[in-house]
């Protein structure tokens, strides 16, 4: 068996840090493939170019995108915020995820 190594002194430091690679990479590709749908969709007459970045959203979709990015951003505080145990951070959330629930 190979010993890991423990760069912080504290294992889940390490832990942490091979999340936010994980997170990171999964951003990279989603990216990547954005761009990629985006020139496929530029190339074959669907949008044209820079179509996307002018993209003016209407009193509707403007809601939902405010609406989503606020419930991000309500997540990410909650996690920063948040008092109890590091074990096991936003378990309510987690089990109520778990058993199909919302709140």
């Amino acid at each position: 068996m190979s010993v890991e190594f423990d760069y912080f002194g504290d294992p889940r430091f390490g832990k942490l840090l091979d999340l936010v690679l994980q997170l990171s990479t999964e951003v990279h590709v989603t990216r990547q493939r954005e761009r990629v749908l985006e020139a496929l969709l530029v190339r074959h007459g669907v949008i044209g170019a820079g179509e996307v970045d002018g993209f003016a959203a209407g009193d509707d979709e403007q809601v939902v995108l405010d609406r989503e990015r606020d419930q991000l951003l309500a997540r990410l505080m909650r996690i920063l915020t948040e008092q109890g145990p590091a074990e096991h951070p936003l378990r309510d959330q987690w089990e109520a995820a778990l058993h199909g629930k919302t709140g």
